[in-house]
């Protein structure tokens, strides 16, 4: 199987710059915009839109895109995506109104929806539940920070869309840095069940085993803000989980910190984030296709401006790439 090597890390390397660097600013539960500085210099600004009226960039349908969407879907005219219902901003979280869901993701699956000359019907579940009905057809595509893996490359489809990249974070002025396995072996360590960074997690905790360290005790909790109390409360040491939600809230609470980032694939392959479908449900083609569009067309590097995730950014999109692998080191 072919590596896919971080354009940012060398093979075996982990990056402890974050990929996002996020200006301190107001709790976008509490309204207005909140201030993101995409990496690099740090110093561009872009104010992120919290309120219900988010003024979506859209762009036109393609008809000889929207041409190879399976016919059924075409007839009924809507594209039915599902998400998370979780709030992981900047990825999909809830304005505030508390009611209109927002995102990158959302923007990304309207987007695409425009281009395939379909109305989008987004559906936000739990975690769990975007493969339940991926399996049962009652979703069309999941747009919701998926990484392909190949385990779930047995039964889906991946057309990718953004570069994947996990965070440590911890209590603010912990003291912790995590450069690999070792810095972890017997930490208390919060983790989404199911997830490929659960994934890497487990595996990291058998190699120091190996290694004659200490294993990672690893923690679950139902939703984010159990998570983060255990974190202030010291009940954990670190949570693992997506580096743009990590970064968000490291810099909106100003009370944690990333100190560790690594590729969502493992240290030689670069994680990827993709729209999923059932495998062979002949709908990931045109997806692609209208990623590529978007991206050709510059919608797509304004959408994931506007949520301080260019540094993120594909080039194209690749259907069913090498992914996690089932045994990851």
């Amino acid at each position: 199987m072919s590596v896919r090597v971080s354009r940012r890390t060398a093979a075996a390397s982990f990056g402890l710059a974050a990929a996002l660097v996020l200006a301190a600013c107001a709790n976008p539960d509490e309204g207005g915009t909140t201030d993101v500085a995409a990496s690099g210099d740090g110093k561009t600004i872009t104010k992120i839109n919290t309120s219900p009226d988010q003024k979506r960039i859209t762009t036109g349908k393609v008809d000889s895109i929207a041409a190879e969407v399976p016919k059924e879907i075409r007839e009924r005219g809507t594209l039915k995506l599902v998400g998370s219902a979780g709030s992981q901003a900047p990825l999909g979280f809830y304005a505030t109104d508390n009611k209109t869901r927002i995102g990158v993701e959302i923007d990304l699956a309207y987007l695409v929806s425009n281009v395939l000359g379909l109305k989008p019907e987004y559906t936000p579940v739990s975690w769990e539940n975007i493969f339940v009905g991926l399996d049962s057809a009652k979703y069309d595509a999941g747009l919701s920070n998926i990484t392909v893996t190949e385990e779930r490359k047995e039964k889906y489809d991946f057309a990718t869309y953004r570069e994947d990249n996990l965070a440590f974070e911890a209590k603010k002025d912990s003291g912790l840095k995590v450069t690999g396995p070792k810095d972890v072996a017997g930490q208390t360590v919060a983790v989404g069940s199911g997830t490929n960074q659960e994934k890497l997690l487990i595996e990291w905790s058998k190699e120091n085993e190996k290694a004659g360290r200490k294993p990672v005790d690893i923690k679950y909790y139902q939703n984010d803000s159990d998570t983060y109390l255990a974190l202030q409360s010291g009940r954990i040491d670190l949570y693992l989980g997506p580096n743009p939600t990590a970064a968000y809230h490291a810099a909106t609470t100003g009370k944690t910190e990333v100190v560790g980032t690594y590729s969502g694939a493992g240290s030689t392959l670069q994680g990827l984030i993709a729209a999923t479908t059932k495998k062979d449900s002949g709908l990931v083609k045109p997806l692609a296709a209208a990623i590529d569009e978007i991206i050709d067309n510059g919608m797509y590097a304004k959408v994931l401006k506007r949520w301080g995730l260019s540094d993120e950014a594909v080039t194209k999109s690749e259907i069913n790439p090498p992914g996690l692998p089932k045994t990851n080191k």
